[in-house]
């Protein structure tokens, strides 16, 4: 059997059989996580398609206020481009914006700016933080939304008191407008806000939640009554639905990053993920502790042991680290012989001077044969050897 021969790498490998059983289960969760937001998606998607859109007769959708407006004489204009939505400004108009955050910061500045004293009504739909103070400002979004859908007006608007309870719990306003109109009151927050321009007939409606205008729920409650009296004082309702792809108004305020597309609830849901992931990471690691003897596949002769090591020595010049070994190994086994302790094998006080009494002659400097300094070269190596093999023999020899 030669040295150079090496052991198979699937001797200690794995098994398929083994690997399976190890992975299975995060395997079954990633399968049970797509799976589920595979089923999310398709229920959401459905949910959601036309939500706000008057043209739309889906539960989410709000023909029916539409239709309710037309009744009375409102005509309702769709846009999607905030240019459309800018060339709608007038004192009989009301500018409904559904999706306020979706707005970039230029064109919430360019959006406010247009309709500013001009007399007419913009209705803000659940302005967040993101978008509230540009478009209102004065205005502040709370944090925390309302925890009620539900809520009385509490309030001196008319509308508000004509329309009773609404279904307007959502976001919550703070104002620094004096003589706004905070109404249906959540833990003393405002749902609805009314302020009024400081000049004119206009003023801009932040209102918390969509609810109100949408087809299955504007028949609960106030909605109809309070979505009809927002959204009717004008002869022209502009609705403006907000696109991610509409690209006026673009500058350098407008540069948005991969991580500004992506809903909020998405970079919550990643960041669970990421605690999950390190959870079951610290679950796996439970075994970290001392090393555990193995069984080796096959048995290794000592010999083959010693020659690879001497082959790593080699191969490294250690010449320093070999005659040390050499020289540990022999000062162990000649302590038992001499009468040393063991403890004692690596003193020179201790060993040198019963090794000399058991010796037939001092032909040779002990000190620099067990504890000198290395060898200076692969001959000078060999010689130390011989010569420590020869004192052991001589030291055994009756």
């Amino acid at each position: 059997m030669t040295t150079e021969a090496t052991l198979p790498s699937t001797s200690a490998s794995p098994t398929a059989r083994q690997v399976w059983t190890r992975t299975r289960g995060i395997a079954l969760a990633l399968v049970l996580l797509v799976v589920g937001a595979i089923a999310i998606a398709v229920i959401r998607s459905d949910a959601r398609h036309g939500e706000l859109d008057p043209r739309s007769a889906d539960p989410n959708g709000s023909r029916a206020v539409a239709e309710l407006l037309a009744d009375r004489g409102v005509d309702t204009r769709v846009v999607t481009t905030l240019d459309e939505a800018a060339a709608a400004s007038g004192p009989d108009t009301t500018l409904l914006v559904a999706a306020p955050d979706l707005l970039t910061r230029g064109q919430q500045s360019r959006l406010h700016n247009s309709f500013a004293e001009t007399g007419g009504r913009t209705v803000l739909v659940a302005s967040g933080s993101a978008s509230v103070e540009r478009l209102a400002p004065g205005v502040t979004a709370d944090p925390a939304t309302s925890l009620d859908s539900t809520l009385a007006p509490d309030c001196d608007l008319p509308a508000a008191q004509r329309a009773g309870t609404a279904d307007t719990g959502g976001v919550r306003y703070t104002t620094t407008h004096l003589d706004a109109d905070q109404c249906y009151p959540s833990e003393r927050l405002a749902t609805l806000l009314r302020i009024p321009d400081t000049t004119g007939n206009g003023d801009t409606v932040a209102l918390g939640a969509p609810d109100i205008l949408l087809n299955d729920r504007l028949d609960q409650q106030g909605n109809a009554s309070l979505a009809l009296q927002l959204l009717g004082s004008r002869p022209h309702l502009v609705w403006y639905l907000p696109s991610l792809s509409d690209t006026s108004a673009t500058g350098p305020d407008d540069e948005r990053g991969f991580f500004d597309l992506l809903p909020s609830g998405w970079l919550w849901g990643s960041l669970q993920l990421f605690i999950a992931a390190a959870l079951a990471a610290l679950w796996r690691a439970r075994r970290l502790g001392p090393l555990v003897p193995e069984k080796l596949p096959v048995a290794i002769r000592a010999s083959e042991t010693t020659e690879g090591r001497a082959r790593l020595y080699r191969k490294a010049d250690a010449r320093d680290r070999a005659a040390n070994a050499l020289r540990s190994t022999t000062r162990t086994r000649l302590a038992p012989l001499t009468g040393v302790p063991v403890t004692q094998a690596h003193t020179p006080e201790a060993l040198l001077p019963a090794l000399s009494s058991h010796l037939h002659g001092d032909g040779q400097d002990l000190h620099a044969l067990l504890f000198g300094p290395p060898p200076s070269d692969d001959a000078a190596l060999i010689a130390l050897a011989d010569r420590l093999d020869a004192l052991e023999r001589e030291v055994r020899r009756p």
